[in-house]
């Protein structure tokens, strides 16, 4: 069997088509495409135990309101706009019924050296609580833009915001992430 060349990958514009006219393995390749960006994605933005749930809901209202996606922006903004209505639409139901999460931490091998193991470990731990702390459109912001590498012109777009407003939570958040790690 011959691999395609990536220029021969059909884009996310001719994939929709195809699921459009009837295609399911289209649909898959989409989903298949942009699903570790969206999870890593939710789960930055405190998914947590959810993430999974949170893809299926994700994929299943994008299938379903494909008819709504205009191509303004990306596939992968158009999903990842969908992605964070429905964390919020999850944390507002949390909200209403709040649950206690008892999970263990699984038991990372971090190599032969336990004192920068040690060290590594907990300057994540610091960033990882720093970020659970922002404001929730700085967290966003900070996580498309950091983590994800989209521009400020989508992430305005993936959370209804202006690119003025989505620079300043983004330089906000970094000034509060600095200054929680010194």
């Amino acid at each position: 069997m011959q691999v395609p060349e990536a220029s021969q990958a059909p884009t996310d514009a001719e994939l929709i088509e195809a699921w459009r006219g009837g295609d399911e393995a289209a649909a898959t390749d989409l989903v298949r495409r942009h699903t570790n960006a969206v999870a890593r994605f939710l789960v930055a933005a405190g998914a947590g135990e959810d993430v999974d749930d949170l893809l299926q809901e994700t994929f299943f209202r994008a299938f379903t309101r494909i008819d709504g996606f205009r191509g303004a922006a990306s596939f992968r903004t158009w999903v990842m706009t969908i992605g964070s209505n429905a964390l919020k639409d999850l944390r507002r139901k949390q909200a209403r019924r709040p649950v206690v999460a008892l999970e263990e931490r699984d038991v990372v091998d971090h190599g032969s050296d336990p004192h920068a193991a040690t060290l590594q470990r907990e300057l994540e731990q610091r960033l990882e609580r720093a970020v659970a702390e922002l404001p929730l459109m700085q967290r966003d912001v900070f996580l498309l833009r950091a983590q994800q590498g989209i521009g400020y012109e989508e992430i305005a777009q993936v959370l209804e915001t202006s690119v003025g407003a989505a620079r300043v939570h983004y330089h906000q958040a970094v000034k509060r992430l600095k200054r929680a790690l010194e």
